[in-house]
């Protein structure tokens, strides 16, 4: 029996316990809190359900508390229900229920943890969108870890999500890296606003390769010709960084074909015909500051040139159009702004700005001996995410990444993460599945066949901590989908590696016979729950796009 199995029994119980003394049941909520009690020997989980809602019931919340006590104790799956203080409610589960967990793990294998929750929903998640002006710095990495961890996990939940990558490849960053491009191919010092970096040098150099005529072009031309080629040979790069870092998108979105297809046009006249665009100084107003913006922002400036929000406009609409219920955008840290401006353009738009939502990413930084490292060798001060690969590996990249809140800033410890010790939290977690894997390749030694696993012989603390660890799971990937938080999944995998530990490091637990001695039933059931863990983690694992070795 999982959390969230036990939370529907109480649920159900208490409502026929209320209504049989005549009492509301309407008050109960819709979804019943279950936690597990600091201290085990309360019991496997607890509840303060009677607490929340017994007066409004109409009940004395310790007599609703007693009441519901007594008619969990008749079912099955529970072994006792204890009222405590002035209604809290701790429960011990029967050992065949948490056999009952382990069953749900193996038959489910790679689903476990998987619903239907969000089924039918169709999700745009655009995250990275760094410009093609240069390499993927480290704030773009973490969108790439955890963007491609919450792709992952909001599919668990049965969504359709597209992963989208918003190309920009329109607008003034373009002409500053066209002209650094031609600066650097005719040997003249970088422009003052422009990109500098050995990575400026080395893709003037393809150019040039490709086309030795290019430095003495007309200049027109010329600016042209490194324009497009550099964009093109940088977006290859940074799609060929992002893949070998095990992130890829569905769709590449180029900004341009906004402008070309005439969608900024379509929907400044949208917004013209909706009443949601005025004209004020010679320049069109989108109505924003009504709909929770912090101001109007002009859309069309007075030379009758866009500007960059009639992009987000069009972007937004066309999203829509492909048959987008929910627009994820996960945007750097500078970009607060956006919050409530695309917001506004949904509303504008006709549509309910929950339509949209913006994740903002804080801050990383790469510490070494407690003092910040600046190592990057082709993009000058800016650290990239090929720089963060080269110094600690990808899993251990993704691992810290996703591990943190992104609303903190993080320092990578580069010391900590290249460490092959239970103090680095990814060889923590993976060594974890690597035992688990060892202790199944020394099982096939053993006759094994036949021998019907007792689960009610798994009576130690530490089994049933583990057990109660992996009944878990489901809703810390359900939370994590609902919040936008794949952190909750690393850190899950990180207790659940610890209960993991402390079970196999109990040497009156043994999995396997000893000698000649015969596979017994005992055995056979720790070798399930080794197994359900192996399982669990490697899902976890999975979903944040970390590897599970079978040795380490």
């Amino acid at each position: 029996m999982t959390p969230a199995d036990l939370a529907d029994l109480l649920r159900s119980t208490a409502a026929k316990v209320l209504v049989e003394r005549g009492l509301d049941a309407s008050v109960l909520p819709e979804q019943v809190s279950v936690e597990r009690p600091r201290n085990p020997e309360h019991g496997d989980y607890a509840t303060n359900l009677a607490l929340q809602v017994g007066k409004k019931a109409g009940a004395n919340p310790r007599e609703f508390a007693t009441w519901l006590a007594d008619a969990l104790s008749a079912a099955e799956s529970i072994d006792t229900a204890e009222v405590a203080g002035p209604g809290f409610l701790n429960i011990r589960l029967a050992k065949d229920a948490q056999g009952a967990i382990l069953r749900q793990v193996i038959d489910a294998g790679e689903r476990f943890g998987s619903t239907d929750a969000l089924r039918g929903m169709n999700i745009n998640l655009e995250f990275v969108s760094a410009n093609p002006t240069g390499p993927v710095h480290l704030g773009g990495t973490r969108w790439a870890a955890v963007g491609d961890a919450l792709g992952r996990i909001l599919a668990t939940q049965g969504a359709d999500v597209v992963r989208e990558y918003y190309f920009n490849d329109h607008g003034a960053q373009i002409d500053r890296f066209a002209r650094s491009l031609v600066a650097a191919a005719t040997g003249q010092p970088t422009p003052e606003d422009g990109y500098a970096g050995a990575y400026i040098g080395e893709i003037a150099g393809q150019i040039v390769a490709r086309h030795p005529q290019a430095p003495s072009l007309p200049e027109a031309e010329r600016v042209e010709l490194f324009r497009a080629e550099g964009v093109e040979l940088m977006f290859a790069q940074i799609k060929q960084s992002l893949h070998e870092f095990g992130t890829d998108f569905d769709v590449y979105f180029n900004e341009s074909s906004l402008f070309e297809s005439g969608a900024v046009d379509r929907a400044v006249t949208k917004l013209k015909d909706s009443g949601n665009l005025y004209e004020s100084d010679g320049a069109w107003w989108i109505k924003s500051s009504d709909f929770g913006d912090e101001k109007d922002r002009v859309v069309i400036k007075k030379d009758g040139n866009a500007a960059y929000v009639a992009g987000d406009i069009a972007y937004y609409q066309d999203k829509r159009a492909r048959g987008a219920d929910l627009c994820i955008y996960m945007l750097g840290a500078d970009h607060h702004g956006y919050i409530g401006r695309l917001k506004a353009i949904a509303a504008t738009s006709g549509d309910d700005p929950a339509t949209v939502e913006v994740l903002i990413g804080q801050m990383v930084n790469l510490v070494k001996d407690g003092v910040a490292v600046r190592m990057s060798k082709r993009a000058g001060t800016v650290v990239t995410l090929e720089d963060l690969v080269e110094a600690i590996g990808v899993d251990a990249a993704r691992y810290v990444l996703v591990r943190s809140s992104v609303n903190a800033s993080i320092d990578i410890d580069l010391g900590l993460w290249t460490k092959q010790s239970n103090e680095n939290p990814v060889y923590y977690v993976q060594y974890a599945h690597a035992r688990t894997s060892a202790v199944a390749r020394n099982a096939a030694e053993f006759e094994f066949d036949g021998v019907a696993p007792d689960f009610g012989l798994l009576t130690a603390d530490e089994e049933g901590a583990l057990i109660r660890t992996l009944g878990e799971y489901p809703a810390i990937v359900a939370g994590a989908a609902t919040l936008r938080e794949p952190h909750r999944v690393a850190r899950y995998l990180e207790e659940l590696a610890g209960a993991y530990h402390r079970f196999q490091t109990n040497k009156n637990l043994r999995i396997l016979p000893q000698g000649d001695e015969p596979v017994a039933p005992v055995n056979a059931a720790r070798l399930v729950l080794v197994n359900a863990t192996r399982q669990v983690l490697a899902n976890g694992l999975g979903l944040l796009g970390v590897s599970a070795p079978e040795r380490m």
